[in-house]
């Protein structure tokens, strides 16, 4: 148990009069406490409205803000002259105070500072004609003023950086960055002035304010500006003793009389920017030994990576974009180790376990033998590598991916009845009820010519959902419970504590991105013995991705669509295209008139829903431009567009019915037959539909607002339809994708192939355009926040064999106590499902 001593003294800071450093002096029961990762920042922040805005975006220790990222880098500042300035261009100059005013504001309380300034020095080296601006600051803080007074005499030396403006027809910076300049060139009495100036010379604060300056995601409570000057701060008392400031380790010893303390910096949040230069201009401290390298040594050299504290600078406070990117590449190759490590041990850990040999194929051949059509010659190899990891001692952890319609469950009911016929249990999980139900119905059909299993029964196949009334579910949990040999397909009720199967030989995942890691891993301590593993997934993932993303699988491809498949015809349909739009829907009615089954797909479910994405119908992110929300039209809606549908003379007569993730089990139950009957030929749906709905008449599929959804979710949207040997179409709905924009070029990706892995490579290629660090997410906790599994799959590769080379030959390596507590924390997070199935 830690006793803290806190004590505090007020140190005027020099060089920035506007703000006041409070000295912390934390201290251990034995007098000493040091500021490290884990150290909570409302022990070194004593500005408790930052402390909670901070913990608002989920960061509440040191650690927590070195790692909270930028989301992109600003481009370096261009340095021109006044007379070279284009309104709304940001700029950095050097000019001269000429006229300074500080004018009350008659309208609202506060004041104007106005500071008249010229650039002649600065613009004849730069050989253009001198020329003047106006730099403008608002407050109403009568402190912030009389600082900024001081700081603006006439004749001081200002370094700016700013976005011009045109005002009353001057050129205006309001709100700019503002360095001063000391204007002594006597080297000692520059020394004097250092607490009274921010930079020597005029060069070094143009490179300041023109170097790259991260952005981070801020809130209404806290700006990227506060937090960056956060973070820098932090860094800084993170140094060793012996490499800080000469006049900061001064002021600490002033008022801890030799005691270690934790400085903090304490600044009104309101206060501007301007009165908040950080001497970020300093060389960076030495290595600190507070933000130890997870990284060996051995890793590092090797890779020629940065240290991890200088990493952190060289992110938050980058002198250029290559020292930015290079800072980047550290800490990405150091979570792509940590990630490959805890794969490489998980992997050696599923070696040395055991499972069930499953060895008798009677059952197995016989299904095969009786199957109405052959298999195809990638689901032959697939059954073979399932059959031979079966018969291992140690558990199969396989990942199955499939192209949507390619004939995995067929796979995936083989596997089961290796399991069966060898006299044990297999269980096969669905996301949810209503594809558990059809997985139930396909599999009873498929099995019940079956003969008898080894133990002399027949093949019980077992329902258990959460939607089952209670009677049968206790009989279902009975029945599995007895350890009898039994084919089970159910949904999340598998997880739960009630669910005992014994002698549980395979468990089947079926689309295993729907479900959560610890879920996953519920059924693999049923017995006494870890059961085999095969997950499923028809999302279409690059191979090198696959190979990272679940590093410790062995994986199998079924690329060949079964026989009797028709290609689907895709077409991108512009909806003011009001003459094609017609078309299309006279198009649908005579399938409708021919028997067949038409899917309708809507982003959102009525028009009352804020944002319009149901995030609990799978809405992904969506593809279209990255454009301003406010001028994107509203997306569709399912009430919407079934009104819309309704009242067109085409489907005058035809029943409509809707299905989205509000619907109980019960009713999606009843949707679905009256659906697949022809009673109700046209279901208007959300994404809900996007896994496992398997109705053979289904021959068209419109997505309305096509541009809002992924192009994986696309490619498993379009699967849904073409089950039946007909001929299919899918037609893809867009209001913005304009000709040339990045909307159209992934709408015609998706109408260009039915090949997932191309679709994946292309989406892959596309989004490779977005900002430096990816698609970072504010206050997401995670250990993981800047490898991207798809686009950084070569690193990941390099980092996985590196981490199996390190295991063969310097197994000691992997056990140092630094990397050792990164993969725990890894594991511990749910990063896991990054390397486990």
């Amino acid at each position: 148990m830690h006793y803290w001593a806190v004590t505090t003294q007020s140190v005027q800071v020099p060089s920035r009069p506007s703000c006041v450093r409070i000295a912390v002096f934390c201290a251990d029961k034995n007098g000493v406490m040091n500021l490290t990762l884990h150290t909570p920042l409302s022990s070194v922040l004593t500005n408790s409205r930052r402390v909670h805005a901070l913990k608002a975006l989920g960061v509440v220790s040191v650690g927590d803000a070195l790692t909270y990222y930028p989301f992109r880098v600003a481009d370096p500042v261009p340095m021109l002259a006044l007379r070279q300035a284009v309104a709304g261009n940001r700029m950095a100059f050097a000019a001269e105070v000429r006229d300074v005013r500080a004018i009350p504001m008659n309208a609202r309380r506060g004041y104007r500072v106005q500071v008249a300034v010229d650039d002649a020095g600065y613009a004849q080296r730069r050989q253009s004609a001198p020329s003047t601006a106006i730099l403008v600051f608002f407050s109403y803080k009568k402190h912030y003023i009389d600082w900024l007074l001081s700081r603006m005499r006439i004749g001081t030396r200002l370094v700016v950086s700013g976005e011009p403006s045109l005002f009353n027809g001057r050129l205006q910076f309001t709100h700019p960055d503002v360095l001063t300049v000391a204007y002594h060139d006597d080297a000692a009495t520059q020394d004097a002035e250092r607490s009274v100036f921010d930079v020597d010379t005029e060069e070094e604060g143009l490179r300041r304010v023109t170097r790259p300056r991260p952005v981070y995601h801020a809130s209404s409570r806290i700006s990227s500006d506060i937090i960056h000057e956060t973070i820098l701060d932090l860094l800084a008392r993170l140094a060793d003793s012996e490499s800080m400031d000469e006049r900061d380790a001064q002021n600490m010893s002033a008022g801890s009389s030799g005691e270690p303390e934790i400085m903090a910096m304490v600044m009104d949040d309101n206060t501007h920017p301007a009165a908040t230069q950080l001497d970020s201009g300093r060389a960076w401290p030495q290595t600190s030994t507070a933000v130890p390298d997870i990284l060996p040594e051995i890793v590092r050299t090797t890779a020629k990576l940065m240290h991890r504290y200088d990493a952190f600078w060289a992110i938050h406070d980058p002198q250029s974009v290559e020292q930015f990117k290079r800072g980047l590449h550290t800490l990405r190759y150091e979570e792509a180790f940590i990630s490959q490590v805890a794969v490489v041990q998980m992997r050696q850990q599923d070696r040395q376990s055991r499972s069930y040999v499953c060895s008798s194929r009677v059952l197995l051949e016989e299904f095969i033998a009786d199957l109405p059509f052959a298999l195809t010659h990638g689901q032959r190899e697939v059954i073979e590598d399932i059959v031979s990891d079966m018969g291992r001692e140690y558990p199969m952890q396989r990942l199955l991916q499939g192209e949507v319609g390619s004939g995995k469950t067929v796979v995936a009911l083989a596997a089961i009845l290796q399991a069966v016929g060898s006299g044990y249990q297999a269980v096969l999980v669905a996301p949810t009820q209503v594809l558990a139900e059809q997985h139930m119905g396909t599999i009873s059909r498929m099995v019940a010519g079956l003969s008898e299993t080894e133990d002399g029964e027949s093949v019980p196949v077992i329902l258990l959902t959460g939607g089952m009334k209670l009677a049968a579910r206790r009989k279902a949990l009975a029945q599995v419970a007895s350890g009898v040999p039994c084919i089970v397909v159910a949904t999340h009720a598998a997880f739960s504590k009630s669910f005992q199967a014994p002698n549980l030989a395979l468990t089947v995942i079926d689309e295993q991105h729907r479900f959560g890691v610890e879920q996953r891993s519920a059924l693999r301590s049923q017995g006494e013995r870890l059961p085999h593993t095969l997950v499923m997934t028809a999302t279409p993932i690059p191979r090198s991705a696959a190979m990272t993303w679940f590093g410790n699988l062995d994986i199998s491809w079924l690329t060949e669509l079964p026989g009797g498949r028709k290609p689907i015809r895709t077409v991108v349909v512009h909806e003011e295209d009001s003459s094609t739009m017609v078309r299309m829907f006279s198009h649908i009615r005579k399938r409708i008139d021919a028997g067949e089954r038409v899917y309708v797909v809507c982003p959102r479910i009525d028009e009352d829903d804020e944002g319009g994405d149901i995030a609990s119908d799978g809405m992904s992110t969506p593809i279209g431009e990255e454009d301003d929300a406010q001028t994107r039209p509203e997306p569709h809606s399912v009430v919407g567009i079934r009104d819309r549908l309704e009242g067109l003379a085409q489907f005058q007569g035809v029943s409509f019915a809707t299905l989205t993730g509000r619907d109980s089990d019960e009713d999606k139950q009843r949707i679905m037959a009256d659906f697949s009957t022809g009673v109700t030929p046209i279901l208007v749906a959300t994404t809900v539909i996007e896994v496992g709905v398997d109705v053979p008449q289904a021959s068209c599929i419109v997505i309305f607002d096509a541009d809002r959804f992924g192009l994986a979710q696309l490619h498993q949207l379009r699967g849904r339809v073409g089950r039946g040997g007909t001929a299919s179409w899918a037609f893809l709905i867009s209001r913005i994708a304009q000709p040339g924009s990045l909307a159209e070029q992934r709408l015609d990706v998706v109408q260009g192939t039915l090949d997932g892995a191309e679709i994946a490579q292309a989406d892959l290629q596309l989004r490779g355009a977005g900002d430096v660090l990816g698609d970072a997410q504010a206050g997401v906790k995670s250990s993981l926040k800047l490898l991207r599994v798809v686009q950084d799959a070569d690193m990941i590769v390099g980092a996985h064999e590196f981490a199996e080379k390190l295991l063969d030959s310097h197994p000691e390596v992997l056990q140092e106590p630094e990397l050792a507590g990164a993969v725990l924390d890894l594991m511990r997070g749910g990063e896991s499902q990054l390397v486990s199935g």
